[in-house]
């Protein structure tokens, strides 16, 4: 299996403007708006953090419909509700793969294959059937961006404005995350994952550090 590159990290809140108003202030940047999810209820805003990474902050969409299964990311557990009803929070990432049937296969907690689409982008990612977070979100999610109508594939980064913001490391833990070939960390031997992401064992936790004009940042 080809290894996997940081795709992207994942801010979830309860309205999508008061994620961006927190994503601002703690950044200094203020994340474009993306747009709607028509098959999950959600809509989401972007910042570009670095030459293919990106922040994304999601909501449930007030004006999008029911869809027919558990939204992605949790969002629709009432235990997520209440975190997010606190404020928003950073509640999982993402992993770039060139094959997602290869990463479901070799893992597959990563949940079943979904495709989707917002204007130019087309995208297959990996959604457990019940909508969780796999393994609280410390398992990222797995997304192979597609070929639009045009031959081309687009990804975020290619349209998104430099924010001067930059992602300099994920950090993870997770108590299941011993020494070995199996559980959490064999998973991530699975995905042969690149880019600046450290696992350890300890109490679930997700933490980003990011360079702004500021100084750095920990988003958690």
């Amino acid at each position: 299996m080809k290894r996997s590159e940081l795709d992207h990290i994942v801010v979830a809140c309860a309205e999508l403007n008061d994620g961006v108003d927190w994503v601002e202030q703690n950044l200094g940047a203020r994340p474009s708006p993306g747009g709607q999810h028509v098959a999950m209820g959600t809509h989401n805003a972007l910042l570009k953090l670095g030459a293919r990474s990106y922040l994304e902050v999601i909501a449930i969409d007030p004006d999008g419909g029911q869809p027919s299964r558990p939204r992605w990311f949790a969002l629709d557990e009432p235990e997520m509700q209440a975190l997010l009803a606190a404020g928003p929070r950073l509640i999982t990432w993402a992993v770039r793969s060139e094959s997602l049937a290869n990463a479901c296969a070799r893992v597959p907690d990563l949940g079943e294959i979904m495709s989707m689409g917002r204007g130019e982008f087309r995208w297959k990612i990996t959604v457990p059937e019940t909508g969780s977070l796999a393994w609280g979100g410390v398992l990222p999610t797995a997304i192979q961006w597609m070929a639009a109508d045009d031959g081309s594939v687009h990804h975020p980064c290619d349209v998104l404005d430099d924010s001067g913001c930059e992602l300099l490391r994920l950090q993870l833990s997770h108590p299941a995350a011993v020494l070995g070939t199996s559980g959490i960390m064999g998973m991530f031997r699975e995905l042969k994952i690149m880019g600046p992401v450290d696992l350890a064992p300890g109490p679930k936790k997700l933490a980003a550090t990011i360079r702004t004009p500021a100084g750095e940042v920990v988003l958690s």
